[in-house]
């Protein structure tokens, strides 16, 4: 007895190109899934938990973002943007992915100037 293909397939190990990765080097769908996970492990590690923390922030099957952790797929879009909101890794992977250094550049300077603004607050209240 033969069982019928029923739910998600796995991707092919080609993948389709995103729009203008010619310029970069080709972003099929396994690399993407690559750089997403090794942002996911930076991020929330290795453990199990990792895997059951995501999927509830992100009401994702826990088999999926199990395979969004070794690579096997990526998240789709509104989980994408789901964990975009939870994790600077992905964050701060999805920008370069698309090409937009410049805000991540952007971004940090504004970290580090509210970081220099809370130092400076602290040495006036030592002085004080």
């Amino acid at each position: 007895m033969s069982f019928a293909k029923k739910g998600r397939n796995i991707r092919s190990g080609i993948g389709k190109e995103f729009p203008g990765a010619e310029v970069q080097a080709p972003l099929g769908s396994g690399r993407f899934a690559a750089i997403i996970a090794d942002a996911l492990h930076r991020e929330f590690g290795e453990t199990h938990a990792a895997v059951k923390l995501v999927a509830s922030f992100t009401h994702a099957n826990e088999r999926a973002v199990k395979n969004w952790f070794a690579a096997k797929n990526g998240p789709g879009g509104p989980h994408l943007i789901t964990l975009m909101r939870h994790s600077e890794e992905v964050f701060e992977a999805f920008i370069v992915l698309a090409g937009r250094q410049d805000l991540l550049t952007i971004k940090k300077f504004s970290e580090a100037r509210a970081t220099l603004q809370e130092m400076l607050r602290l040495l006036d209240e030592l002085l004080v």
